[in-house]
């Protein structure tokens, strides 16, 4: 990313963003690593540190937002219009992966930072991010208590799936992608349960008659 002539605070992190796990990976989320990468874009480094006065959360924060950038570039609108909506989700994390991968040492500091009690509430919240994203750009457009099912449900796969990630050594991570597989075959399931259950001959279960059918059921 080139910066534009007197870039905001938050352009020089957006640009430096991408270059912080290169030195993550040995010098840790701090900010030396943010020294190197301003210097490998001739970004005055007391500057570089104000644009991550957030410290090392900031600093992820940042790496995993050009991941999302970076993830949606890879898979244009029109690609994924092409696919069922499992392999448009699939793609999407597997994209993901394939751009983390060079920096999964990076990533496991990133990871254990966010595990941290005080970073936990930061660490919800980019994972629900991350969901969101591909699930919009999967074409979701739910607007009601779905909206937040899908997401928290592909949140905890996401991350599941990055966890095992971490130690994957397997050829083209192909553990990792069948990891994966069997979690979004789960979701695909119970995304087609639920939605039986609330549209079943095109009504919406009703929660009062359900009950009542628990307590005089039909004979």
């Amino acid at each position: 990313m080139t910066l534009p002539p007197d870039p905001t605070l938050d352009e020089i992190a957006a640009a430096l963003a991408p270059r912080l796990p290169l030195h993550a990976a040995f010098d840790g989320w701090r900010d030396l690593a943010v020294e190197r990468a301003a210097a490998d874009l001739g970004v005055d480094p007391d500057i570089a540190r104000l644009a991550f006065k957030g410290g090392a959360v900031a600093m992820i924060d940042a790496w995993f937002a050009s991941i999302d950038a970076r993830m949606l570039e890879s898979l244009p609108a029109r690609q994924l219009a092409a696919m069922p909506v499992r392999q448009r989700i699939v793609a999407l994390i597997e994209a993901r992966l394939a751009l983390l991968a060079p920096d999964r040492e990076a990533l496991r500091r990133a990871i254990a930072i966010l595990a941290m009690p005080p970073n936990l509430a930061r660490a919800a919240r980019l994972g629900w991010r991350a969901a969101d994203m591909m699930w919009r750009a999967a074409g979701d457009t739910a607007t009601d208590y779905n909206h937040y099912t899908k997401r928290t449900t592909l949140a905890a796969i996401y991350g599941a799936t990055l966890i095992a990630f971490l130690d994957d050594e397997s050829e083209g991570h192909a553990d990792s992608r069948a990891f994966l597989a069997r979690r979004i075959d789960g979701l695909m399931r119970f995304e087609k349960a639920k939605a039986q259950l609330f549209n079943s001959g095109g009504e919406r279960l009703s929660l009062s008659r359900f009950v009542g059918r628990l307590r005089y059921p039909i004979v």
